[in-house]
């Protein structure tokens, strides 16, 4: 049989078709001339543990055929199919990374190396497909098969269905056959944008910083960010203020960081856009109460990977809104571990991520801001 399942990960399932097979949309379903009769199905979204989220990612069959019953083929693909679902959370820019792009570089890496593929994905919605264009191009030169909208017929020699998750926004060099890591995904990310950036290249003796604003009722706002500018301004930083939404090409923000020499932030998705800093500029994370651990798997591993002057400024309970609502004893401030549990929580998202915002103690937050600057110094003397 030239089908196989690996179950056995608590992040994800993946299927290879070691065989030709005939892909129909309508029904979701790859056919495979067999003589044996099987049956297989896979959600393939690597966040096999959210049993929430994986019921709404289209299930895949792979179903063995012969003579009458295989279906006739309207499209012929040279290539193997690589096929997995957005679902989930699209459109957070954060999990676009760490569920899509991340595990799409390991599981190409650990199948196709150095070979093209053809791209088969579900959910996949125009806007998203022209968003990240260019980075989708760096996997594949082919056009992608939406399976929620085509009709025909298409025959591979091949597929794998699913995605490779090693865990969050990391890569791990021991499990993939070329020991890729994650300096070589932050490369492919360069090769994807750099070619339309356009470099601030005018000489310039004070660093550049790009300071990620957050608006609104978000929760993680700066409340005195006109006061923290200043600051930043005060200690020697050039700053640029950045708020991207939805709509913002990627190029541009891509252009904008990568010529930066510094970027610092409130814990969020937008602090993705570290992906685009050169390695050995400055990341600063403004880590809120309670999301300490979020914040260096999110974001801590990954900037060290890529080789940044990754910084935490971890705030005081005094900096915190929640303070104005919960006593300073209260184990939501004094102990947010045990207050959320072991698990990540709803109780826990919504306080931390939703309910709270900051107000940073300008006197503490520039004795710490004087040590970003002196490495933002140090790497603009040697790089530009």
């Amino acid at each position: 049989m030239g089908i196989s399942c690996d179950r056995s990960h608590d992040k994800y399932d993946i299927c290879l078709i070691n065989a030709p097979t005939v892909l129909d949309p309508t029904s979701s379903t790859f056919f495979v001339a067999d003589p044996t009769s099987f049956t297989e199905h896979i959600r393939p979204h690597p966040r096999k543990w959210e049993n929430s989220l994986m019921s709404r990612i289209r299930e895949v069959t792979i179903t063995s055929s012969s003579g009458p019953t295989s279906p006739k083929c309207d499209v012929q693909h040279n290539l193997p199919a690589l096929v997995f679902s957005l679902g989930g959370y699209t459109g957070n820019f954060w999990h676009e990374f760490n569920d899509m792009f991340i595990p799409l570089f390991i599981t190409v890496n650990s199948f196709f190396p150095d070979q093209d593929i053809v791209l088969v994905i579900s959910r996949a919605a125009d806007w998203w497909v022209r968003k990240y264009a260019e980075l989708l191009q760096a996997f594949s030169t082919h056009r992608i098969l939406n399976l929620d909208n085509d009709t025909a017929t298409h025959c591979f020699p091949s597929a794998t269905l699913g995605l490779i998750s090693h865990g969050f926004m990391t890569v791990d060099p021991t499990l993939i056959p070329n020991s890729k890591t994650f300096v070589h995904f932050r490369a492919l990310v360069e090769r994807a944008y750099n070619h339309r950036s356009k470099h601030n290249n005018s000489p310039t003796t004070r660093p550049r910083l790009v300071m990620v604003s957050r608006t609104g009722n978000v929760g993680r706002v700066i409340l005195n960010q006109a006061e923290v500018k200043r600051v930043v301004q005060e200690i020697g930083f050039d700053v640029i203020m950045f708020e991207p939404t939805p709509s913002t090409p990627l190029h541009q923000a891509y252009a904008l960081i990568n010529s930066s020499h510094a970027m610092i932030g409130v814990h969020g998705a937008a602090l993705t856009h570290s992906l685009f800093l050169r390695p050995g500029s400055v990341f600063v994370q403004v880590v809120p109460i309670g999301l300490e651990w979020v914040a260096e798997v999110c974001f801590g591993t990954s900037a060290r990977a890529m080789g940044l002057e990754y910084m935490e400024y971890r705030i005081n309970a005094e900096e915190s809104s929640l303070i104005e609502k919960y006593d300073k004893n209260d184990l939501v401030i004094k102990d947010p571990v045990s207050f959320r549990g072991k698990d990540w929580s709803e109780v826990g998202m919504n306080v931390y991520l939703k309910e709270q915002n900051v107000r940073l103690d300008l006197f503490r937050f520039r004795e710490y801001l004087k040590r970003a600057y002196k490495k933002a110094k140090k790497f603009i003397d040697k790089q530009g």
